[in-house]
């Protein structure tokens, strides 16, 4: 009989096994990812597209995106959501600064029926003039209501400012969008970047060898024929810049600098930073800005990525009144993990956080193939999170000063406060 008063002892967290997706070539510069180990009826697909916001102005990546089930020359949008909703889909989609990605969850029984149809819709799409306008006009709409919240107008400044060395990766929506669209540069954009910009497709699902070779088959007239180029070479402006809006009640801050992604030496170790500094409830601008200070309801920091590079960004909405003292209190954090050893206390406890939230992101075909997604955007395998492991479990507090004293120098920021 189990003695249930004794606790089981505990395992050093030394290493993961991951189910790596299986590959397949839909062109020489487009891959099928598939992870067939689902214990359920459950799949999901995503289809992604070299169709980013880098990839043209004047708001017309997110507006194709945002027409894509609108309705072909014989299929009204509405008979579209129906075939998708009738047979328990959701559809989901969204369009980052490098693609655009599309997703559909469902069960294995009705998948392929699923994505004939969205592959229906997405090559014969007939931009209906109806249907243009009135995605246009809630989009505006959209815009005006988003464009009175002070996270939204400071987070778009800091994208402008972050990115100013480069037009395409810079450029933001603005309600003169809207006037200077056309239909013809809305097709333009489909042809070039969906009718022939396929990147990648994963699938999810415990399905046939049949079925994924009828998606490759399906798929391939609309993959890539020719490698994507990303930038590589972003500037941040450095420097304090403050936006007025004079019946603000709140203000909200974004600093941040371009940094790195997972090809660079220092990526790994600078996540405990981050950790450190305001990844997790107990990091130390939470402690300081809301718990002690009472500024904010939540303060928190990451470190984004893209094909080339990445970036580290603080976010935070405080009372009007304590914006400046939030920056100086965020300026104290910096100097001080400068200029002080991390105590091994603190040190061990964002270590267990952070092993711990490594293992519940890897729980499950799904969550595992998403680890595997984001290690190969840029060039690496799961392996990557293993030697993540090691890294976490052998940082020093000499480390973290030595990071920090690289990539916490204010001078190298940009600082951007709205209200």
């Amino acid at each position: 009989m189990i003695n249930r008063t004794i606790p089981p002892a505990l395992k050093a967290i030394d290493h993961i096994e991951f189910i790596a997706p299986k590959k397949y070539e839909i062109s020489p510069f487009a891959s099928l990812f598939h992870t067939k180990e689902v214990p359920d009826e459950t799949c999901r697909f995503d289809l992604y597209f070299d169709a980013g916001k880098c990839r043209g102005l004047k708001g017309i990546p997110n507006f194709v995106n945002g027409l894509l089930l609108s309705g072909t020359i014989e299929k009204s949008s509405v008979q579209i959501q129906e075939e998708i909703n009738g047979k328990g889909g959701f559809y989901e989609s969204g369009v980052s600064v490098e693609n655009s990605v599309i997703s559909i969850y469902c069960l294995r029984e009705n998948f392929e029926a699923i994505f004939e149809t969205i592959i229906d819709a997405i090559k014969n799409v007939a931009f209906i003039e109806k249907e243009v306008n009135e995605y246009l006009n809630d989009s505006k709409q959209k815009l005006k209501i988003n464009l009175g919240k002070m996270s939204y107008i400071a987070q778009v400044e800091f994208q402008e400012t972050l990115f100013q060395s480069n037009e395409y990766y810079s450029n933001t929506l603005k309600i003169k969008d809207f006037e200077e669209i056309t239909t013809t540069e809305l097709k333009e954009f489909h042809s070039k970047h969906y009718l022939n910009g396929l990147s990648k497709v994963v699938v999810v699902g415990n399905l046939k060898e049949s079925v994924i070779e009828s998606v490759i088959s399906a798929t391939r007239a609309i993959s890539l024929q020719s490698e994507a180029e990303f930038e590589s070479k972003i500037v941040n402006w450095k420097g304090e810049k403050y936006v007025e809006k004079e019946d603000a009640i709140q203000s909200a801050v974004r600093l941040g600098r371009i940094l790195f992604n997972k090809k660079h030496p220092d990526y790994l170790d600078f996540l405990v930073l981050n950790t450190l500094i305001g990844d997790y409830f107990g990091s130390r601008l939470m402690t300081n800005i809301r718990e002690d200070k009472g500024y904010t309801y939540g303060i928190g920091s990451m470190l984004a990525e893209v094909n080339e590079f990445g970036y580290f960004i603080i976010a935070t909405e405080v009372r009007k009144d304590v914006m400046k003292n939030t920056l100086d209190e965020v300026k104290f954090e910096f100097d001080r993990l400068k200029n002080e050893l991390v105590p091994n206390e603190e040190m061990e406890l964002v270590k267990n956080y952070m092993l711990g939230q490594l293992l519940k992101s890897a729980d499950g075909a799904y969550a595992m193939t998403d680890l595997f997604l984001s290690a190969e955007a840029q060039g690496k395998d799961l392996d990557f999170y293993n030697e993540a492991l090691q890294s976490i479990r052998s940082i020093t507090p000499q480390r973290i000063q030595e990071l920090a004293n690289t990539y916490l120098n204010w001078e190298d920021y940009t600082v951007i406060s709205a209200g």
